[in-house]
């Protein structure tokens, strides 16, 4: 009589195919729309991404974003994966790492800037006239062009990024999901972009 416990060898001789699905099946999934293939791949890699963001960004904030602009653009571009380049993780993990890269080197390409602007303005004569009327200028341009947003684009550009809140926290008031809000953050912001060239081209 063996001495193993009956309800040990029924469980050995389930069949090894109910293991959970590998990313790269998960990730097939995704590409045909499967939102619950999504969520678990989501709790499988979402947390490796963000330790790699994290090590790229040293800044936990902007860590966050990048992930979830990573876990978003996998939802978005899954059927682009090719598993005969790679395995799903390690694509995900570089979509991740050229991600947190490109903020890195925006964030130096704004500070760059800023100091180009502070340098070449340590050499122009002081005017105290001239820069009030420029800012007032300036504010009543934003101020035109914000008018010219849809009213969700131009509340989420407000909140965001005259509010001072995170991207989360402007979905969370609008309560909209995180995805939605950075679409008309973005949105909002391009025609921003465009109006305040307009402007300034008439003023030239």
């Amino acid at each position: 009589m063996s001495g193993e416990p009956e309800q040990a060898r029924r469980l050995r001789s389930v069949p090894q195919d109910t293991a959970s699905p590998t990313a790269d099946e998960l990730l097939s999934r995704v590409a045909r729309g499967d939102e619950a293939a999504f969520a678990t791949l989501y709790d499988s890699v979402a947390g490796r991404v963000l330790g790699l963001t994290r090590r790229v960004l040293r800044d936990p904030a902007q860590a966050e974003e990048v992930t979830q602009e990573v876990m978003v653009e996998v939802w978005r571009t899954a059927g682009r994966f090719d598993a005969g380049r790679g395995s799903a993780s390690a694509w995900i993990l570089t979509m991740a790492h050229r991600r947190a890269v490109d903020r890195v080197r925006s964030e130096q390409a704004h500070h760059n800037r800023a100091r180009q602007v502070a340098a070449t303005e340590s050499h122009v004569p002081y005017d105290e006239v001239v820069e009030d009327v420029t800012a007032r200028l300036e504010r009543e341009q934003v101020r035109r062009c914000l008018g010219r947003l849809t009213p969700v684009q131009k509340e989420a550009v407000t909140l965001a990024y005259y509010g001072g809140h995170t991207y989360r926290e402007v979905a969370e008031k609008l309560k909209a999901p995180l995805p939605t809000v950075k679409t008309r953050m973005r949105d909002g912001l391009i025609r921003m972009r465009d109006c305040l060239g307009i402007e300034m081209e008439g003023r030239a």
